[in-house]
C-alpha cells in the first residue's frame, strides 16, 4: 500500500489515484483535473479550509495545522528547510 507523499492518505485502490494510475505517489486529493500533482500553495490552501470545515478551527490555526502535516510530508521538505 502507498501513502499520498503530498497528504499522507492511504492508497489502496485504483481510484484514489489520479486518472487511476497506480504509478502516481500522490492521491486525486493532491491532483489537478489534468493528474498532475497541485502546487505546495493550492494543497496549502486546500488542506487549510478541509481542517478549517472537518476541525472546526479558525483560519489561522487551521493554517498552522496543515504546515504541521506537510512538513513531514515527502513532497513538501524543501519548503520547510
Amino acid at each position: 500500500m502507498k501513502v499520498c507523499i503530498s497528504c499522507g492518505m492511504p492508497m489502496t485502490k485504483p481510484e484514489d489515484y489520479p486518472m487511476n494510475d497506480e504509478s502516481k505517489d500522490y492521491c486525486i486529493y493532491c491532483a489537478k483535473p489534468d493528474g498532475s500533482m497541485q502546487s505546495f500553495q493550492e494543497k496549502m490552501e486546500g488542506m487549510s479550509e478541509f481542517i478549517m470545515k472537518t476541525q472546526g478551527l479558525d483560519s489561522l490555526a487551521a493554517h498552522k495545522a496543515a504546515e504541521e502535516l506537510m512538513r513531514r510530508l515527502p513532497a513538501w521538505e524543501k519548503y520547510f528547510k
